[in-house]
């Protein structure tokens, strides 16, 4: 079991940082490439555990992807290009792995079955096999289909009008995908718009797609080409400078070349709302997805209201909104939030109980939070709950508490973001960290 002990800074944070890859995008753009005709190039991929075991899937189902010295290239056989493969399809702990490609497979005409680490076995899969049935799927699993391994035989689908009960950018990226197979159009609505790389990335390959409001249709059985595809970086991995920036004192970091993605932008929108110093600077367009450089300067924050209408767009950003919480002048409440519960961990719950290791006075409720900021954070021992977030959020904290921070089972930041704790190094001169 990893450790890792975050001390308070000494010293500003300066300088400039690139972050890994959309792991959203990179799911999605490994996924795609398969299934395109020809060559996708892909430049600028996560190279995060869970990207990676999404690419080892798509090797496994028959389809070539290279190593070149820009990236990745990706060989697709088209949508039928697939062939069944003689192997588990293990997707470690990628939930956005696993029920993307269960939407693929149900229009395969073979057998698979897709898993996971424990993480993923424990989390809810009938939100996508519901709807995958309704398509007609064949597909088995635990408790009634309601846990992976997921065994699916592979049908020929038909076009459905899908209601999701959650705004969820997996569920409805599972039918879309399941769409592409199926006669006629389908179509997704949600109740609230979640976010959209899966709509953003099939309009880049030329796929027929049309969205009005929260409700997206597309029109199955169309081939497309292959074309280069460039994955900037993940702004949930920007999140953590964001924050680490706004709250050491005299600090100004850049960050370059960020998906700015406006139903992924609720941390900056959130940040802001506290009174964060964040600038955008060139903004531009990059394989169909708005990307920018942000630079964030050292401020006092002051507490907010995270609403369900904000939720969607910060999912994967509330640990870290926490931290930024904690130390803001005021209440800040969370409602709306209970998706973190089924992440890797219940993220509410074990955030609720690291901060209060370290001295911040909350409120765990069903769907969220309620956090009294203003705390000076205090030294502890923290577990990690095996979450990449809860671990990077710790470390963020531990800039600025009193005594080092010191976190256990830290390997699994290595799923999102390796490398985090030498480039937070890289930004502070004097340093106390070490593992």
């Amino acid at each position: 079991m990893s450790q890792l002990s975050s001390a308070p800074a000494t010293c500003a944070l300066r300088g400039t940082v690139t972050v890994p890859g959309d792991k959203s995008i990179t799911h999605r753009a490994l996924i795609l490439g398969g299934l395109a005709q020809g060559q996708t190039r892909i430049t600028g991929y996560s190279e995060g555990k869970d990207c990676l075991n999404t690419l080892g899937v798509v090797r496994e189902l028959g389809i070539d992807v290279r190593e070149i010295p820009e990236g990745l290239e990706v060989t697709g056989k088209g949508l039928w290009g697939f062939t069944e493969p003689s192997n588990v399809l293990d997707c470690g702990n990628s939930g956005t792995g696993l029920r993307l490609l269960a939407g693929v497979l149900a229009g395969q005409e073979f057998f698979s079955v897709l898993t996971g680490d424990a993480s993923l076995r424990s989390r809810p899969m009938a939100r996508v096999v519901k709807p995958l049935r309704q398509m007609g799927a064949t597909i088995a699993g635990r408790r009634g289909s309601e846990l992976a391994p997921l065994a699916i035989e592979g049908r020929v689908l038909q076009a459905v009008k899908y209601e999701s009960p959650v705004a969820s950018a997996q569920i409805k990226s599972c039918v879309l995908l399941a769409g592409l197979f199926a006669e006629g159009t389908t179509t997704v609505n949600e109740p609230l718009k979640s976010r959209d790389h899966t709509e953003r990335m099939l309009k880049y390959f030329g796929v027929p797609l049309r969205i009005e409001g929260s409700t997206v249709h597309v029109e199955g059985r169309h081939t497309f080409e292959g074309k280069p595809l460039a994955v900037p970086g993940d702004i949930s991995a920007a999140a953590f400078f964001l924050v680490a920036a706004s709250i050491v004192p005299d600090s100004e970091v850049f960050l370059t070349g960020i998906g700015l993605n406006p139903e992924r932008t609720g941390i900056l929108d959130v940040l802001l709302m506290m009174g964060a110093d964040i600038a955008i600077l060139n903004k531009r367009e990059e394989s169909g997805e708005p990307v920018g450089d942000l630079r964030v300067r050292a401020t006092r924050l002051t507490g907010t209201t995270i609403g369900p209408e904000l939720i969607p767009k910060t999912i994967d950003e509330l640990p870290i909104l926490c931290v930024a919480a904690a130390l803001a002048e005021g209440e800040t409440r969370i409602t709306g939030a209970q998706e973190l519960r089924v992440k890797e961990t219940d993220r509410i719950h074990a955030m609720a109980v690291v901060l209060a290791k370290i001295g911040v006075v909350l409120e765990e409720q069903p769907d969220g939070l309620v956090i009294q900021g203003g705390t000076s954070f205090r030294g502890a021992l923290c577990q990690s709950y095996g979450d990449h977030r809860v671990v990077m959020s710790l470390a963020i904290a531990g800039l600025v508490a009193k005594e080092p921070i010191v976190i256990e089972d830290v390997d699994c930041v290595e799923t999102s973001f390796p490398g985090f704790h030498s480039k937070l190094l890289d930004l502070l001169t004097n340093s106390k960290w070490r593992l």
